[in-house]
């Protein structure tokens, strides 16, 4: 059985990186991508079953990410990820289709949990 596949999207690599290397002790096969373009180009290089977004990044951020990966005929589940605390921020992800919504700072384990949940 191969390891479900999931896409981390972050442009802070100083988190992107730890909290995908935990990922994938736990049986996981993490993408990692810092913004859109990265994440378009895993998505060509394969079906992806999950994305993990964050919410603030600069071009464009995980709002406008959620919505277009929404649009894909292809279904994927999505978490997303914030710093903010305006509970209007969780809504809006989560009427744009986000799954699960996590607020930073988060404990990996709990990402891991929920990524299992909506896979």
């Amino acid at each position: 059985m191969t390891a479900p596949r999931l896409v981390l999207v972050d442009d802070e690599e100083d988190l992107r990186e730890p909290v995908a290397a935990y990922l994938r002790e736990n049986g996981l096969d993490v993408v990692e991508a810092d913004g859109g373009a990265a994440l378009d180009a895993a998505l060509a290089a394969g079906p992806i079953e999950l994305a993990v977004l964050d919410v603030t990044m600069p071009g464009e951020d995980g709002f406008a990410i959620a919505k277009r990966l929404r649009a894909r005929p292809e279904r994927m589940g999505i978490v997303m990820l914030t710093a903010r605390r305006d509970v209007i921020d969780r809504v809006v992800g989560l009427e744009l289709g986000a799954d699960d919504y996590l607020m930073k700072p988060f404990e990996p384990r709990e990402l891991l949990a929920r990524i299992r949940a909506v896979l």
